[in-house]
């Protein structure tokens, strides 16, 4: 599954995480250097299996654990209007 973040969006990712202004709604968020990671995922088009495989890969964590915490981040994101229903 592909979801990308809606056109009204501006972010800047670094180490540190994100920063993420939503330009409509006059709104930052900020995210935690695992959320940035996905959000470069997600910003690049990856589809969300390849994005949870290459973080499980890169932090030695287990693949059906971050795929929940991956799946509920993505549902925190859109709720907060992040990304498209």
């Amino acid at each position: 599954m592909i979801v990308s973040p809606t056109h009204n969006l501006r972010a800047i990712v670094d180490d540190n995480g994100a920063a993420i202004l939503d330009i409509e709604r006059d709104a930052i968020s900020t995210l935690n250097p695992t959320g940035g990671y996905v959000w470069q995922g997600l910003e690049r088009g990856e589809a969300l299996e390849r994005i949870i495989a290459n973080l499980a890969r890169d932090t030695g964590e287990d693949e059906l654990l971050v795929d929940r915490d991956v799946r509920e981040f993505v549902k925190a994101l859109t709720m907060k209007h992040l990304l498209p229903r």
